[in-house]
């Protein structure tokens, strides 16, 4: 079956993202938080900032799928949690 990432509500995906990064960090799970598109930033420093910084698709290739699945698994307990407080 084929599976579909497309949110429920749009307007969510900078939370989600942020969550995202919030478990990640709690879980010493190394991940980047923005995306240079791809640009070689070996001298950076030197030649001066890039002009955009972007948040599209990354690459999390290099995750193991314990990390991948801890990551996951921590955003699903927030978003529960989350729930739970708002309909108490």
């Amino acid at each position: 079956m084929a599976r579909s990432n497309k949110l429920v509500v749009p307007e969510c995906a900078n939370a989600l993202r942020q969550m995202k990064y919030e478990v990640a960090a709690e879980l010493g799970v190394p991940i980047n938080q923005y995306s240079t598109g791809g640009l070689d930033t070996e001298f950076a420093g030197e030649l001066g900032s890039i002009g955009s910084v972007s948040y599209g698709k990354q690459y999390y290739g290099d995750l193991s799928s314990r990390e991948a699945g801890a990551l996951g698994g921590g955003i699903t307990q927030r978003l529960i949690r989350q729930a739970q407080q708002t309909i108490v």
